[in-house]
């Protein structure tokens, strides 16, 4: 059994792998700013606004074994979350505990070499922003001290709740490059998703690099 402290356990994400990791039998709590609707049995929920409240980022790392930030820049955290994930990387630093961060497809390179996903002509402009921030988390990630333990999750081009898609109980990893299928599409559900963080969680193979997940 490991212990997972999962930020936004109640979005869409942090959702899905709050359910995973739960029905595997870890010991799971849920940070966020709101607690769910439905809860899932045996997951403790605790809330908290990181913006707000700073200081309860030690509490988010304490008696943990790997704490992972869900939190989605989008709405009033757009823009905001940078300077949380150094803070957790910080904390990370001295406590030890393996840190792992959602941190978007925008900054995959679509090919070997490049353009990242974000500046080809087709990505949205109204999801810059979160591509942004997510590229900053892996910059900030892999110019940590080598002593922080982390990895950085890229899911596919099509990941959301707007497309949840069904638990297949299949994914494909990679690391930079943007994972296609033979159409050339780049997808993945949720529980997918949350199966592949919590497999990388039980059997650790991205140790401060990014973890990509697609079909």
């Amino acid at each position: 059994m490991t212990r997972i402290t999962v930020l936004g356990g109640t979005g869409y994400a942090g959702g899905h792998v709050v359910r995973e990791a739960a029905s595997r039998g870890h010991q799971v709590t849920s940070y966020s700013r709101n607690e769910p609707q439905e809860k899932v049995d045996g997951v403790s929920y605790r809330t908290v606004d990181v913006l707000q409240q700073p200081q309860a980022l030690e509490e988010v790392f304490a008696d943990t074994d790997v704490v992972l930030d869900t939190l989605s820049p989008r709405g009033d955290l757009e823009g905001k979350l940078e300077d949380v994930v150094r803070s957790l990387i910080e904390v990370a630093r001295r406590t030890g505990v393996r840190l792992g961060v959602l941190g978007g497809a925008g900054s995959l390179y679509v090919a070997e070499g490049g353009p990242r996903l974000i500046d080809t002509p087709e990505f949205p402009e109204q999801a810059k922003g979160e591509a942004r921030t997510g590229l900053t988390a892996l910059q900030d990630l892999e110019a940590s001290p080598p002593e922080v333990d982390w990895f950085l999750v890229s899911p596919a081009a099509e990941f959301g709740a707007w497309d949840p898609g069904e638990a297949t109980g299949k994914y494909r990893v990679g690391g930079d490059v943007l994972l296609v299928d033979e159409n050339g599409r780049s997808y993945v559900s949720g529980a997918d998703l949350a199966a592949a963080i919590v497999d990388e969680i039980e059997t650790p193979r991205y140790r401060r690099k990014r973890l990509g997940v697609a079909y």
